[in-house]
C-alpha cells in the first residue's frame, strides 16, 4: 500500500506491544519499512506481520542501539525516521524519588530518557545521509504533574526534545513529541487501578474516556511526516483535554 511513507525507513523502539506497535502497523500500512526495535521476543511476529525488520534492542545500552542502527541499514539501506517509544513502564516500582532503590533509578532513567538520546545519536548521521528525518519521542502529561520517577523522566525526554530539535535542525532533522493521557494499554491497566483510572476519567478529562494506542497515531504520522515540515521542537498533547498548557 502507498502512503507517505513510501520509500522511507522508520525505527520504532519499544514496538512489540502497546502504543509502539500500534505506531509501527500504522507506518507500515503507509508504506515504510518498519525496524521493530525492543528487548521483548514478541516484537518478532510484530515485524513479520509488518515485513519489517526485528531487531532486539536494550536502548539504555550505547553498543545495542549501535547495532540496531547499524542493522537497519543493512536491510534497508538508511534510516529516515526515528519514534522512541521505549520505556520501564507496565513493570514499574511505585516508590519516592527519595527512597527508591538508587540502581534501580538510575536503570530506569537510562531506559526512560537517556534512550531516547542514544537512539538519536545512532541514527542522526544515517537520517542526514537521506538528506534530513524526524524523531518523534514518546512524552507524557506526567511530565505536567506529580508523577514521581516517572514524571520526572517525562520532562526530560521534553527538555531532551527541545534541545535536539536545535542541535539538529541544520541536518534537516525535526524532533518533536507526543505527550499522551492516560491510554488504555495492558501495561497502564498494571500499573494504575482501575478504579484510579475512573476517578481520572471523571475528574480530569474533558473527553470521558481512556484513549487508546489508535487515538495517538495520528499525531505520530503528522509529525513524522513532511506535513509537519515547519514543526520541531513541540510537545503535542494528546491526552482527551487532561493537561492545559499555554
Amino acid at each position: 500500500m502507498s502512503g507517505r511513507f513510501e520509500g522511507k525507513v522508520a525505527v520504532v523502539t519499544g514496538a512489540a506491544g502497546g502504543i509502539g506497535e500500534a505506531y509501527a502497523r500504522a507506518l507500515a500500512a503507509e508504506g515504510a519499512s518498519v525496524v521493530v526495535a525492543d528487548v521483548d521476543e514478541r516484537g518478532r511476529a510484530v515485524a513479520d506481520e509488518v515485513e519489517g525488520l526485528f531487531v532486539r534492542t536494550d536502548v539504555s545500552d550505547p553498543a545495542s542501539v549501535q547495532a540496531m542502527a547499524e542493522a537497519a541499514v543493512d536491510r534497508f539501506g538508511g534510516i529516515d525516521h526515528l519514534v522512541n517509544n521505549a520505556a520501564i513502564f507496565g513493570t514499574m516500582k511505585l516508590d519516592f524519588l527519595f527512597t527508591v532503590d538508587w540502581d534501580y533509578y538510575k536503570r530506569f532513567m537510562a531506559v526512560n530518557m537517556d534512550g531516547a538520546l542514544l537512539c538519536a545519536r545512532a541514527v542522526h548521521a544515517h537520517m542526514a545521509a537521506r538528506g534530513g528525518g524526524s524523531i518523534v519521542n514518546q512524552s507524557s502529561t506526567a511530565a505536567w504533574q506529580y508523577s514521581g520517577f516517572y514524571g520526572l523522566a517525562k520532562v526530560g525526554v521534553n527538555g531532551l526534545t527541545q534541545q535536539l530539535a536545535h542541535e539538529l535542525g541544520g541536518m534537516g532533522i525535526r524532533v518533536n513529541a507526543i505527550a499522551p493521557g492516560p491510554i488504555d494499554t495492558e501495561a497502564n491497566r498494571t500499573v494504575v487501578p482501575g478504579g484510579m483510572s475512573q476517578k481520572i476519567v471523571r475528574d480530569r478529562m474533558a473527553l470521558k474516556r481512556m484513549g487508546t494506542p489508535e487515538d495517538l497515531v495520528g499525531a505520530c504520522l503528522f509529525l513524522l511526516s513532511d506535513d509537519a515540515a515547519w514543526v520541531t521542537g513541540q510537545i503535542f498533547n494528546v491526552d482527551g483535554g487532561e493537561v492545559f498548557r499555554s
